[in-house]
């Protein structure tokens, strides 16, 4: 199960990350979109404005007469060296200015008042194609306000806007990311539940209780065909082994006849060794039709819901076997805890288990010892004989159908299956021990 589960990947995991990756990409892309429209409707210039700002800040300074002047910084240098065609009017809020390269004749009444701006995007003119751009930096001298253009074909708007609105979609992501991957595995969890709970009623459908079938109701419709077909399986399996109940009840049944002629026939033979191997043989093979009968029988439930007295009925079990018992040179005793023990099963059924487990006892027990069959005030009935036990390869095994622990053992292997069955259908166990001497097997009801 465990090796199941590591080469099966979760449906719920790989849902959900799937779902929260689908969900991240589109929120990214939408932020995307965003600064690509953006860039149709703010200045072409955007992509420079703080590298300009940035290098004119550093540059700023006052000469010795207190008046206002551009240092040739390296930052500042490069940035010209860069663009040829940028030019600039930077303007102190009082009014004082410094300009670079020549202002494009559109802007050059603009130069004495840009000190009054604080932020403008200026293009559309019929009179130039020059597109320029006011913006504000604070140097070491105080705000200054720059007018500039000549690089509006210079950097990235895409990549700019993005820097620019980090606060926005980081603040965005921060608060959207926890909630997805939190949400939506609940979400594919919460729709995934009833699987899981199809999941576990499969998981109790006993081969043995016809008639259990999956609920369809509230399954997917993509997961509904797979439980419907499960269903189908059931009704095919349910089916085939219906015909194989009918079969071996009525093959038993045919069997009775012939066994009885046989045995009939035997005993009107004269007496001697060959009869009483053949009465022998006849009385396996009758015991042999009894079992399947029994198995099928029982395979088909009885009703497990009567009163049954415990005590009383391995009582009983034990006066009609104690004849075999001691004819097979046995000592057989019955012993209990309490007078009465009250169990809700099959009286008949149980009876069958109590009988094969002493059968089987005597079968195995090397013919001599002591035969005990003792029941707890914990609901244990215990079957122990003083005979050679079972070896530990064979304990799992005897209660396979047919299994014979012994190859030239002389029973149809049955028996301790009919048990083991029993016990399932009242939702008991039984199980094996071999002591210091003998074999202990326990019912636990």
């Amino acid at each position: 199960m465990r090796l199941a589960e590591k080469a099966n990947p979760s449906l719920r995991w790989r849902l959900s990350w799937q779902l929260s990756l689908v969900i991240v990409t589109v929120v990214a892309a939408v932020i995307l979109g965003l600064c690509v429209w953006a860039t149709t409707i703010m200045s072409p210039n955007i992509a420079m404005e703080e590298k300009i700002g940035s290098a004119i800040a550093g540059a700023a300074a006052r000469d010795g007469q207190g008046r206002l002047e551009l240092q040739e910084t390296p930052e500042l240098m490069a940035l010209k060296q860069q663009n040829g065609s940028l030019w600039y009017v930077v303007a102190t809020v009082d009014g004082a200015s410094v300009s670079h390269n020549t202002i494009p004749p559109a802007y050059a009444g603009l130069a004495h008042l840009v000190h009054l701006f604080d932020d403008a995007d200026i293009r559309g003119s019929t009179a130039t194609n020059e597109v320029a751009t006011i913006d504000n930096a604070q140097t070491a001298v105080g705000e200054v306000r720059i007018l500039f253009g000549g690089v509006a074909d210079k950097g990235s708007p895409v990549f700019a806007l993005l820097a620019r609105a980090y606060p926005i979609y980081v603040s965005l992501l921060a608060v959207a990311l926890p909630a997805i991957f939190l949400a939506v595995p609940r979400i594919v969890g919460h729709a995934l539940a009833r699987v899981s709970d199809v999941a576990e009623r499969a998981a109790q459908i006993e081969p043995r209780r016809h008639g259990a079938r999956l609920p369809v109701g509230g399954i997917p419709k993509e997961v509904a065909p797979l439980v419907t077909a499960f269903n189908g399986t059931l009704d095919r399996l349910e089916n085939e082994a219906r015909k194989r109940q009918r079969f071996l009840i009525d093959a038993a049944h045919e069997l009775r006849t012939p066994i009885a002629i046989m045995q009939t026939r035997i005993d009107g033979m004269p007496d001697g060794r060959e009869r009483e191997r053949l009465l022998g043989d006849v009385a396996r093979l009758a015991d042999t039709a009894e079992q399947l009968l029994d198995f099928e029988r029982n395979d088909q439930a009885a009703d497990l819901h009567e009163a049954v007295d415990l005590v009383e009925i391995a009582r009983a079990v034990v006066a009609d076997v104690a004849p075999l018992a001691i004819a097979a040179g046995y000592q057989i005793s019955f012993q209990s805890e309490m007078e009465r023990l009250e169990r809700k099963g099959s009286p008949s059924a149980l009876a069958r288990a109590i009988g094969n487990l002493v059968r089987n006892a005597i079968d195995h027990g090397g013919n001599g010892g002591m035969i005990t069959v003792s029941v707890s005030a914990g609901g244990e009935i215990d079957v122990a004989d003083e005979g050679p036990g079972i070896p530990p390869e064979h304990r799992n095994l005897v209660f396979e159908p047919f299994y014979r622990a012994t190859p030239k053992s002389t029973g149809a292997g049955l028996g301790l299956s009919l048990v083991k069955q029993v016990v399932a259908n009242h939702g008991g166990q039984v199980s094996i021990k071999n002591g210091s001497t003998g074999t202990r097997v326990t019912i636990r009801l």
